[in-house]
């Protein structure tokens, strides 16, 4: 929900996008994986681009980019893309019963994210409801979609300040995490008990009221601090989130004193959800 890198899914198969130039780019290696059903989808498209260019003299790498996308090693390589245009005029080259359904898909995909750019609170409407569903209670989601929007113009700053690699805006999100919560996202998750296996869950989806808000609040003044000192590049910035992680972790003190209770614990947003409904009832 907060990055633009995402995973899609089309009839049950991952297809990897970028949100690039905005407007999202798909791999064409999963494309073409799903629509072959090939074992070596990237032995196909080789080989597709070479039947299209001597039967039709028509290069497919021109409605390609070369873009960084994850792989299985969970490490980020070139890998062609296209957009939803380019990706029709492919689909068109390869005979696939999945063709007309693909196209169809992806005119959706790419028409809801028109729809969300012009109306961006229909972007929080189908968030809210992506939560409501998964259990959460309507005041949780409430602080959660305030806390996506303050974590989007926070990662808006660092773009715009030379922080490009996900590697580096790890580092500093983690950086502010140390700095509100005296542990690192990696011990936070451990007192969550989320599964290290699942390295895409996110953190702030099982946080509670307070740490969604200390969270936030750590985040904000980072924000600010990164703008006030024109912070750039990795070290300037990771020097604004440590002295606005400071300011968070400044109110979770003086808050775990006037409560008698630390803030971090191993509850769960949802969970406590889940027994709240059970008490009422």
């Amino acid at each position: 929900m907060e990055t633009k890198n995402k995973l899609i899914v089309f009839q049950g198969k991952n297809i990897r996008r970028i949100w690039h130039n905005d407007e999202w780019w798909f791999s064409v290696v999963d494309i073409v994986g799903i629509l072959t059903e090939s074992k070596d989808a990237k032995d196909y498209w080789y080989r597709l681009k070479i039947r299209e260019k001597e039967s039709s003299n028509i290069e497919l790498s021109t409605f390609c980019r070369q873009l960084k996308l994850p792989a299985i090693d969970g490490k980020y390589y070139s890998t062609d893309c296209t957009n939803t245009e380019g990706a029709f005029r492919i689909i068109q080259s390869i005979p696939s019963k999945k063709a007309e359904p693909m196209k169809l898909w992806l005119a959706k995909v790419g028409y809801e994210r028109v729809q969300e750019i012009e109306n961006p609170e229909l972007a929080m409407d189908r968030a809210k409801e992506y939560y409501k569903l998964k259990g959460y209670s309507k005041e949780w989601i409430e602080k959660r979609l305030r806390s996506i929007a303050i974590r989007k113009e926070l990662t808006d700053e660092w773009s715009n300040r030379g922080i490009e690699e996900k590697r580096e805006f790890a580092i500093l999100t983690d950086e502010i995490n140390k700095a509100t919560f005296d542990i690192s996202i990696k011990e936070h998750k451990q007192i969550k008990n989320l599964n290290p296996k699942f390295k895409n869950q996110n953190l702030r989806d099982h946080m509670t009221d307070l740490e969604l808000i200390f969270n936030m609040l750590g985040e904000k003044v980072t924000t600010e601090i990164t703008k006030k000192d024109d912070a750039k590049g990795l070290n300037e910035c990771k020097n604004a989130a440590k002295r606005g992680g400071k300011v968070a972790r400044n109110a979770r003190i003086e808050t775990e004193r006037e409560i008698g209770k630390k803030v971090v614990s191993k509850d769960n947003a949802k969970q406590l959800t889940k027994k709240e409904n059970k008490r009422l009832k």
